[in-house]
């Protein structure tokens, strides 16, 4: 834990680098303003986020028999499910079916289940060429990058960054527009296209009334990752169910109307198996892996069930102080920002990842933007309650917290030493206030100490 903590405490230093704030914060700037139209479409947001929060709420008591249900009529529909119970299952099962398939390149759409189980580097290391569809996870994969933000992986770059590093690795004009940076990458992915064997995806939404996968995307990359190779492999949580086809209306809305502040996202599938006989386009065979890893622990917590209803929009990150100065890179998970911070111990370890927990202003941002009302800064707090019952706490730590508590349980303790006792007690830890703060100095006398003398 001291190790991840400290990489956490490193890498945050990235805040005071201040060309990094500024793209971060225009980026994130100009999600906050089409956010902030988005919203206007709705006369009742709280009304629909409640629904949404209810049916979320509703699934997660009752997963097993939604997901029951979603693997009968998903294989109603000829639809092979396939259950892992962590990320070594899931590769397991990817691999038996890319040997039957015989396949050399895949292509994938956006998924952050397949950095969950780190698939491309899993691919590649067996020969594969996995080949990332949409822009920006293209361009964090040219520049050996993982993704930045559950949402929008290129977050952290510039269009002049993506210029330099495609001039870099594709020798293109190094003053190229976005407009003619995106045609060169449409020029090489509809070669991948029409020549991978397999397309990867991942789920928003598995449809449990008719066995169907809701997929919703900008560039129409999974459309295309899905319709053009002979085999369709989905990789989904198994906390992404919905009830039924009728919730789409609430749930597609809202997600595009927090994430990226859309009406409406451009395309929206729903997948319901394989090419029919009558069909000319499509997959030969579709598969999904239903992975657990984990969740149903966290589903059976009295809490953090809740954490489950999430629905990946990445409003939070936006919304949180924190991400917005350190950024997704710091977190070192596949989850970042608030929510991350909340699931990452229950799947990784808290002996591991329980000092993300404690990056937190505890201000709320969070809990207020989440389209199904997951109360992700009282979970933060949970989390690390948590940490405390299990002593997770390096010593140094707790002493130094039970020396604060007597310190200032009461005011005669406090004024036991002199203002130059504690001027050297708080200066004994170089730069604690960080670099950019000086610890102001204490007077010889405590201000009681001062009043009492006065009279």
């Amino acid at each position: 834990m001291a190790e991840l903590k400290n990489i956490f405490l490193k890498d945050s230093k990235i805040a005071f680098d201040k060309r990094h704030r500024q793209t971060l914060n225009f980026n994130i700037s100009k999600y906050d303003e089409a956010v902030a139209k988005g919203k206007l479409r709705y006369k009742n947001m709280d009304l629909a986020k409640q629904r949404a929060s209810f049916i979320k709420g509703k699934v997660v008591s009752k997963l097993a028999a939604y997901l029951e249900e979603f693997e009968e009529n998903a294989q109603n529909n000829n639809i092979e499910v396939i259950w892992a119970r962590d990320s070594k299952e899931a590769l397991s099962e990817i691999d038996k079916i890319l040997a039957v398939s015989q396949a050399k390149v895949l292509v994938k759409s956006k998924s952050m289940i397949s950095e969950e189980i780190e698939l491309n580097e899993h691919l590649e290391a067996e020969g594969y060429e996995p080949v990332e569809t949409d822009l920006g996870e293209f361009i964090v994969q040219v520049a050996g990058e993982k993704p930045y933000h559950i949402l929008t992986p290129a977050m952290h770059k510039s269009k002049e960054d993506v210029a330099s590093l495609f001039h870099e690795k594709f020798d293109t004009p190094a003053n190229s527009t976005p407009e003619e940076l995106t045609a060169f990458v449409r020029e090489i992915l509809r070669k991948k296209f029409t020549s991978a064997e397999v397309g990867v995806t991942g789920a928003n939404f598995l449809v449990a009334d008719v066995g169907g996968v809701a997929l919703t995307e900008n560039e129409g990359n999974g459309f295309m990752s899905m319709a053009f190779p002979k085999v369709h492999i989905v990789i989904t949580g198994i906390e992404k169910i919905i009830p039924s086809i009728n919730d789409l209306d609430l749930f597609f809305p809202l997600l595009s109307a927090l994430g990226t502040g859309q009406q409406v996202t451009v395309y929206n599938s729903l997948l319901t198996g394989p090419k029919r006989k009558n069909e000319a386009n499509g997959p030969e065979k579709m598969y999904v892996v239903l992975l657990n890893n984990k969740r149903t622990e966290i589903a059976l917590e009295e809490k953090h069930y809740e954490a489950l209803k999430c629905i990946r929009c990445g409003a939070c990150l936006n919304a949180c102080p924190i991400y917005k100065n350190v950024g997704g890179y710091t977190y070192n998970t596949t989850y970042s920002g608030p929510i991350g911070s909340v699931i990452t111990p229950f799947m990784k370890g808290f002996d591991q990842y329980n000092h993300l927990s404690f990056a937190c202003t505890v201000c709320g941002a969070c809990t207020e933007v989440c389209p199904v009302k997951v109360p992700l800064h009282d979970l933060l707090l949970l989390n690390r309650k948590k940490s405390v019952e299990q002593n997770l706490e390096p010593t140094t730590w707790n002493t130094g917290m039970k020396a604060y508590e007597w310190a200032f349980k009461k005011r005669k303790n406090i004024d036991r030493v002199n203002g130059l006792v504690k001027n050297i007690a708080v200066k004994a830890s170089k730069n604690i206030l960080g670099k950019e703060k000086k610890v102001p100095s204490f007077a010889k006398q405590s201000f009681s100490q001062q009043q009492k003398s006065k009279k």
